[in-house]
């Protein structure tokens, strides 16, 4: 398959406050084996050479481990394929003479600090709100100490899955982090080790999802279609499973 040439349209904003738009460039000489941020450097190698400021984007393992690359390609997270990230994205998905367009995650409780690079301090914040559990400090326990039933292992694994890149914030057409605080909470609530704070843990991380400005979920399963991890939306029936019945049980139990 012979090298292609692309052309691009990609968001452009020098810093939070100042007003983005949206600037086209040439991508030559491309390789379809080329990753869609490879693609981008050999962009922001010219750009260089030419003395104009490179796009700026994240991105760290280029593995589809990190979460870090988040872009939205032709209007969507991570781009056109299912079940990975877009650092994973190779051009072979393109054809010569494509227009692309690049854009940052648009939500407001993810602002934009340059370019393609969104501020995700909000999930940070979750986290720190309630995604731990209690340990007692010392040794190691024994891995059969506390028994653990196989399907209830294997939902909160596939739960913990998650890389919190935010793709499903930026699909959702109200910016809701449900699935995020979902999978959080199910990995959590559905081990012995994370009883202690079952009740507390749903009910301040819902609340401080709430707070930091992310929407509603409307139950319309864009997050899971993007989700680089497959994550399913039945974590968000579990997490609201689970706020109910904190109500019932009260917060400290």
């Amino acid at each position: 398959m012979a090298n292609m040439t692309l052309q691009l349209l990609v968001w452009r904003q020098t810093g939070a406050k100042d007003e983005g738009r949206m600037v086209p460039y040439t991508a030559r000489d491309i390789s379809p084996d080329m990753s869609f941020l490879e693609m981008l450097d050999v962009v922001n190698e010219g750009l260089v050479a030419s003395g104009e400021p490179p796009i700026v984007f994240d991105s760290d393992c280029r593995e589809g481990i990190c979460g870090m690359c988040s872009l939205v390609v032709n209007g969507i997270p991570h781009g056109p394929d299912r079940g990975s990230t877009v650092c994973q994205l190779h051009m072979r998905r393109f054809k010569d003479g494509d227009t692309i367009t690049v854009e940052p995650w648009r939500a407001a409780a993810f602002p934009v600090v340059t370019d393609l690079v969104v501020d995700r301090g909000a999930f940070d914040r979750l986290i720190a709100s309630g995604g731990y559990v209690s340990v007692s400090t010392g040794s190691a326990p024994d891995g059969n100490a506390v028994p653990v039933p196989k399907d209830l292992a294997e939902a909160a694994m596939d739960a913990a899955a998650c890389i919190g890149c935010g793709a499903c914030v930026a699909a959702c057409k109200n910016a809701s982090a449900a699935l995020f605080v979902g999978a959080k909470v199910s990995q959590l609530a559905l081990l012995p080790q994370g009883h202690p704070e079952r009740a507390s843990r749903v009910r301040t991380m819902v609340q401080l999802m709430d707070n930091l400005g992310f929407g509603n979920c409307s139950n319309e399963a864009e997050c899971e279609a993007v989700c680089p991890k497959e994550i399913s939306i039945a974590n968000i029936a579990r997490m609201r499973r689970e706020y109910v019945r904190s109500l019932l049980v009260g917060v400290g139990r």
